[in-house]
């Protein structure tokens, strides 16, 4: 299996870049625009279609239209539906989204090292294009233009063998039925609560495995006033998600998973402890590690609880837009 064709480096063989460690760089290579989907081979992804057994697929996508409000200055989806009178029986409709706006994967090109202005591969802010992106001749495509975009990820697919860890049950079942924090406050997910989560669930690691861990955000929302769920989009951020610790960071890195995705509006703690850099900057900066928000898990944390299978075969093709920061992930996933 690919899983033992190459040895990685583990996080703390990782080298130093300035005042971050753990720098993968130079993993895949000086030219690689993938990241750590290089570790969905075409073998680890044959291997992860063995999940398959009833054939059960679970949508992991929120409606396009939540929130309603969304967070971080996020403009709010627009859905128009067009009626052609004029041909008797014919509609065309028109959607208008930020693509972070609700689920989501978090592209290469979405958040780098802040204080250095880099993003993956060390490459300055400077580099890269803004404002309105034509591409009229698909022949003649400048490739410095779209580096980075989303469309690496989309026409290579996010598919591998997925794992759910469902954090809002195992804190439950330890609190006597209660989530012991709100998933729209600020509180950390600690490495080690992962850890336990997936020993008690039976989940042993693969390489090339999509993490998916269920914190209560999607479930706190349907549950919430309207009034909180608009909250969101008026008040500073704070969400609950994992850590920003070494510990952490060893955790993802060392257990080579290809891509990490949550039920939160920022997977990470958020904001992070003054001082503490966010997490996003080793993540997608340092690693090229896709980062899913807003996933919803509801349905599959279900089906998991009821087979007692937190183990699947996932798949994301994201849009294919060229030069794409960030995209909805059209996500499954299949038993």
């Amino acid at each position: 299996m690919a899983t033992t064709e190459r040895k990685l480096p583990t996080y703390d063989e990782l080298p130093k870049f300035k005042d971050f460690s753990g720098c993968a760089w130079e993993v895949w290579g000086k030219d690689d625009q993938l990241g750590t989907i290089n570790l969905l081979t075409d073998d680890v992804v044959s291997e992860a279609a063995k999940e398959i057994r009833s054939g059960k697929a679970i949508c992991l996508n929120w409606p396009i239209q939540f929130p309603d409000k969304p967070a971080f200055g996020r403009i709010p989806p627009k859905h128009e539906i067009i009626f052609k009178a004029d041909r008797g029986a014919v509609h065309d409709d028109l959607l208008h989204i930020n693509t972070q706006s609700g689920t989501q994967w978090d592209g290469l090109k979405h958040f780098g090292l802040l204080k250095h202005g880099l993003f993956y591969q060390g490459t300055p802010a400077s580099f890269f294009k803004n404002g309105e992106i034509r591409i009229e001749d698909p022949t003649d495509i400048d490739p410095e233009l779209i580096k980075f975009g989303i469309h690496n990820w989309a026409q290579h697919g996010i598919c591998g063998r997925g794992v759910l860890l469902d954090m809002v049950k195992f804190y439950s079942e330890a609190n006597g039925g209660r989530l012991p924090y709100d998933p729209m406050t600020t509180h950390a997910v600690p490495a080690a609560d992962l850890i336990a989560c997936a020993q008690k669930q039976g989940v042993t690691f693969r390489r090339g495995d999509i993490l998916l861990i269920r914190v209560g955000f999607i479930q706190r929302y349907y549950g919430g006033t309207q009034e909180e769920r608009n909250s969101i989009a008026q008040k500073p951020e704070t969400f609950a998600g994992i850590e920003q610790s070494e510990d952490m960071k060893r955790f993802l890195w060392d257990n080579h998973f290809a891509a990490v995705a949550s039920d939160q509006p920022a997977l990470e703690r958020w904001p992070p402890p003054a001082g503490t850099p966010h997490l996003h900057q080793t993540i997608l900066g340092l690693w090229g590690m896709p980062i899913g928000e807003f996933f919803d898990l509801e349905a599959l944390s279900k089906q998991c609880a009821e087979t007692g299978r937190y183990t699947f075969f996932f798949s994301s093709w994201p849009l294919n837009v060229l030069g794409g920061i960030a995209s909805p992930p059209n996500a499954a996933a299949y038993f």
